[in-house]
């Protein structure tokens, strides 16, 4: 016996119930409780749809679907991590490598001319809003994506999601490096400090930015089903 396509609306609808929020983590769900269902029926043909979608659901234990949720987004993490790590690596290479030293060269020279440290203050502050501006910006874009399609992709998620949280991070980040900025003496304290501002700097923008400019090729290459939604 082969369930419905109501039955199959349904098992979405349970695994939702199930605080299942995203629909890849859903459709690999409803997949597993579909074929185990059909399963059961083979041996018990005169259950209920229902009992036997109950029954299915005793087999992933006493915290349901957490764990299977778990396993995705420990397993879309590391993906993203590689992601990240992809874009980042290009800000190594020319011209962007060039763009890179130029950031690090500006705050190298900041600190070695001990510029007064109200003026680097303002600088760090300056960034920190840029930062927290294009994290609201990040959030309201991945707010509206969800609602126009009515679904959400794991990853998807963790590419609007973590670039905002990354965002918090770099945001206090700049206001403890300034703190230590007049005790910055020796040469190298100085490199280790203008490079951990540049880091910071191109970390941001990557995770702010360009990785959420890259989503659609990016959910299309680890979903093939995945449709773009145009005009968002």
């Amino acid at each position: 016996m082969k369930l419905t396509n109501s039955q199959i609306d349904q098992l979405y609808k349970f695994t939702r119930k199930h605080y299942v929020e995203h629909y890849d983590v859903q459709t690999e769900l409803v997949d597993h409780l579909a074929n185990n269902i059909e399963e059961i029926w083979v041996a018990q043909p005169q259950l209920s749809f229902q009992d036997a979608r109950d029954r299915s659901f005793k087999k992933f234990g006493v915290f349901g679907f957490m764990s299977v949720v778990e396993a995705k987004q420990k397993n879309l993490s590391k993906k993203c991590g590689k992601i990240l790590w992809s874009f980042l690596k290009e800000w190594f290479s020319l011209p962007k490598l060039i763009l890179t030293f130029l950031i690090f060269f500006i705050f190298y020279t900041l600190l070695d001319v001990k510029i007064n440290k109200v003026v680097f203050l303002a600088i760090m502050l300056g960034l920190a809003i840029c930062d927290v501006f294009l994290a609201r910006r990040l959030i309201k874009k991945a707010s509206k994506r969800f609602k126009v399609k009515g679904r959400k992709y794991l990853l998807e998620d963790l590419i609007f999601r973590t670039g905002s949280f990354n965002s918090i991070i770099i945001f206090s980040n700049f206001f403890h490096l300034s703190n230590f900025s007049d005790n910055i003496i020796s040469i190298y304290a100085k490199i280790l400090f203008a490079s951990l501002i540049t880091l910071a700097i191109i970390f941001s923008y990557v995770t702010l930015v360009v990785i959420p400019q890259k989503a659609e090729e990016l959910l299309q290459e680890t979903y093939p089903e995945y449709k773009i939604v145009k005009n968002l």
